[in-house]
């Protein structure tokens, strides 16, 4: 039997996280409930969660500190939850390095449905792959190779961890070289209807792969100023 995967969910009111960890359950996720920031990073080293649950108001060290502290350890993915009517930076939370994020209170069957999609983008990384290795969709360029369908990405040789909609929204523009996408083409296509943001989330998703992929001489990530992205591919 393979083995389960695993969920740790933070947040401070325990009958939340208890009902949480009742919806997970029933679909065969392993889980774990804490309810502060400091026991969720002591936690976190030591159960190795697969996917973290963060909600944002936690006493002491909030779910920025903590989100931050756990993207500076590992690449797991990360869904924010925010109360209604909290002030929440659904951006900076992107910043940070979280993958997705949901308002309290929400529908039991759109949670599992969000648990499963990230996990489900997110994969398993190799830790190194060669141009050889590839199979499925995936683009090359370059020193540059994006593969939708491990969801890797390697760059000069050598693996990048990417979050899934950083992955998603590099391999949209480079399937479709030198094309303009404006900033709510590319939010309809990567984020669709699941995610009610704005499109500041695509300006946030380019800077951190720029940060990630210096721009080669045969290719780069542009701006359109006044309309949006392209990858741009140098005659």
């Amino acid at each position: 039997m393979a083995e389960k995967q695993r969920i740790m969910i933070v947040d401070d009111d325990p009958s939340i996280s208890e009902l949480i960890a009742l919806y997970l359950n029933k679909e065969r996720y392993d889980t774990k409930c804490v309810e502060d920031g400091e026991e969720a990073l002591r936690v976190f080293d030591a159960y190795r969660p697969d996917l973290v649950l963060l909600d944002l108001m936690l006493p002491g060290m909030d779910g920025y500190q903590v989100c931050r502290e756990i993207r500076s350890r590992a690449d797991t993915p990360i869904i924010m939850l925010s109360a209604k009517g909290e002030v929440f930076d659904k951006v900076l939370g992107l910043e940070l390095g979280a993958d997705d994020y949901m308002i309290k209170p929400f529908d039991s069957k759109e949670l599992v449905a969000r648990v499963k999609a990230v996990l489900r983008r997110y994969g398993s990384k190799p830790q190194k792959q060669s141009r050889h290795d590839q199979t499925g969709d995936y683009v090359e360029y370059e020193d540059l190779i994006v593969n939708l369908t491990n969801y890797s990405v390697i760059f000069k040789g050598h693996s990048v961890d990417m979050p899934p909609k950083e992955l998603e929204l590099l391999y949209f523009l480079a399937s479709s070289p030198n094309q303009v996408f404006t900033r709510e083409q590319l939010l309809d296509h990567i984020w669709g209807y699941e995610y009610l943001g704005d499109t500041r989330t695509v300006d946030v998703h380019i800077k951190r792969l720029r940060e990630k992929l210096q721009d080669n001489e045969h290719w780069a990530i542009s701006t359109v100023w006044g309309i949006g992205y392209k990858f741009e591919v140098k005659r």
